[in-house]
């Protein structure tokens, strides 16, 4: 296991489980795609490789993005929010976003517009 840079680590505000918030924005466009969550590992594993990595919650496991879809997720740009709880993505995505097979996750379920 790799160690998060303290100057990073110390910034984030990790949930009980010790994991943050990760939202994945598609570059050029802005639209949103998915929202995951990582642990320490997953964001230096990110930011090292530029290969989106997170923490799968049902799997109990880190995953990159498109290790087994080809839907693959290019890092351009990770960002904290002001709270230090949720890290931005700004990614190229190839192919679909969305486990369902969708281009993104919040295509449908239209709440109000």
């Amino acid at each position: 296991m790799t160690t998060l840079d303290p100057k990073i680590a110390d910034r984030l505000k990790r949930n009980a489980d010790g994991l943050v918030c990760a939202v994945a924005q598609r570059r050029g466009t802005g639209e949103v795609l998915m929202v995951a969550w990582m642990d320490d590992e997953a964001l230096h594993r990110t930011l090292t490789t530029r290969e989106a990595t997170y923490y799968s919650r049902s799997r109990g496991r880190l995953w990159v993005k498109g290790e087994t879809s080809g839907h693959t997720q290019y890092v351009h740009e990770v960002r904290l929010d002001c709270d230090g709880d949720t890290v931005l993505l700004v990614v190229d995505q190839e192919g679909a976003a969305c486990h369902t097979g969708a281009a993104t996750c919040f295509d449908r379920d239209v709440l109000l517009t």
